[in-house]
This record gives C-alpha cells, sequence and structure tokens, in this order.
C-alpha cells in the first residue's frame, strides 16, 4: 500500500463508501508481518515511496516462496533480486506470471502499472561481461516506473564506440555507469555530461582486480566531479537511486 491508496481508503471510509471492517481489513498487518523468518515491512512504500525489495541471496527457497506468498496479498509489485532458478521455479507455482531475468538473477511480479516518467536513466556498461550488474539495475529501475536506455559494451579500451551513443546519454536524467577492470569509465563518463552519474565497480577482472577493489577505489577517486559510487555488483542499489533521482 503507498500513500495515494492509504488516502483513498480513508476518504471511502470518512464518505461510507467503504465500510470499517473492511478498512480493518487492508490495515491489520501494518507497519509490520512477522513470519518468524522474516519481518515484512508493509509500512516501507507509505514512508519512503518504494515497497520492500527481497534479496533473496542466503535465504532458503521455502523462505523466500514463503515471503513472495504473503506480498502477493497485498498486490504490490514485486522485485526479488539475486535469486536462483530453483527460487524462481517455485515462486511460479504460486505466482505463474512472475517473471526472471537469467542475467540479473532478479525475480519480477507485476500486480499494478506504474507511470512511466518521460525522463530517462541510461545504463552504460563498460564491457559485455559487465551486463549481468547492468541488469540489476535496469529491472529494478523498470519495476519503479522509470523508462531506460541501454548503452552497453563502450568501455575505454575502444573509447570511439562511446561518442557515438553521446546524444542518448546526454539526454538521460541521471547516468548509470557500470565497469570492473580499472573502472576508468566513469571518469570518462563524468568528463563529458552535465548530469549526475553513479559509478558501480564490478568484480569482472584479472587477478589484481580483486573481485572488484580497484574498480571501487578508482571511481571513488575519480577527477570528474559529480560522480556518487555504490558497492561492488550492486547495481540494485545503483537502479533504486537513479530511480529516487529520476522522479525528483
Amino acid at each position: 500500500m503507498d500513500e495515494k491508496e492509504l488516502r483513498e481508503l480513508l476518504k471511502g471510509i470518512k464518505e461510507q463508501n467503504i465500510s470499517i471492517e473492511y478498512g480493518m481489513e487492508k490495515l491489520k498487518d501494518l507497519p509490520f508481518k512477522d513470519l518468524g523468518y522474516a519481518v515484512i515491512d508493509n509500512h516501507r512504500e507509505i514512508r519512503v515511496g518504494y515497497p520492500e525489495v527481497i534479496y533473496c541471496a542466503g535465504k532458503t527457497v521455502d523462505q523466500v516462496k514463503g515471503i513472495v506468498s504473503f506480498m502477493l496479498t497485498k498486490e504490490n509489485n514485486i522485485l526479488g533480486t539475486r535469486a536462483t532458478v530453483e527460487m524462481y521455479e517455485a515462486i511460479k507455482e504460486i505466482c505463474p506470471d512472475a517473471k526472471y531475468n537469467k542475467l540479473s538473477k532478479t525475480i519480477i511480479i507485476k500486480r499494478k502499472e506504474v507511470k512511466e516518467m518521460d525522463s530517462y536513466i541510461a545504463v552504460i556498461t563498460a564491457g559485455t561481461s559487465d551486463i549481468p550488474v547492468a541488469e540489476e539495475a535496469v529491472e529494478t529501475a523498470k519495476i519503479f516506473g522509470n523508462r531506460v536506455e541501454k548503452v552497453f559494451d563502450v568501455g575505454v579500451a575502444g573509447i570511439h564506440r562511446l561518442f557515438n551513443r553521446l546524444e542518448l546519454i546526454r539526454g538521460a536524467k541521471v547516468i548509470i555507469v557500470i565497469a570492473g577492470m580499472e573502472g576508468a569509465l566513469a571518469s570518462v563518463i563524468g568528463g563529458l555530461v552535465d548530469k549526475p552519474v553513479i559509478a558501480v565497480p564490478t568484480s569482472v577482472g584479472y587477478g589484481t582486480s580483486f573481485g572488484g577493489l580497484t574498480a571501487l577505489l578508482s571511481m571513488l577517486n575519480s577527477c570528474a566531479s559529480g560522480i556518487s559510487v555504490v558497492n561492488i555488483d550492486n547495481g540494485f542499489g545503483a537502479g533504486y537511486l537513479a530511480s529516487i533521482i529520476n522522479k525528483l
């Protein structure tokens, strides 16, 4: 339930178009629901504008299925990140219209339409190997009602590829740049645009990339202004933050 839905519910009760009993039924799980192994924050969308997202890694298949089963009763859109195929198959048993993105390892369930913004988010990767993290950012941004434009495999090893897409990139309201190796693409983009840049270091690279640490430190030390940095491989965090900026 978001703020608009809550207002409509309270208005309906006030105008006696909705019974108090129905209102009590709709509100009884606020602010949270304790499932024993998970405490679901049903109040989150009212507070921050977005519903709770399921981080599936570290959870059992049954736990993820149980969380989704309860969340389905609230008729909200559902996003599960870092989900396995086994988790997806279990959820399909209770929700046949659930979708799975194999690259991003996300589960998407749509229960209501979210009006898409006219402005858009550009998601850029340095290499093809960075696409799984990019797809996590894309799926996150899209389920929150954002238009997304993808620009993949335009890293500094062949920088001429980037210039062909600059018009599209500069037209975005916010830009997500995803890169492993030395993470240089974020600095390049930051020096070419007048929009906020969210940099995502990835764990892509050879030995001294240290699982993304080299890219992370490079992005944190960027000489270009207007760049913020999220954690290694955190496509979700980038997509979430970009959505907030895009909707300001």
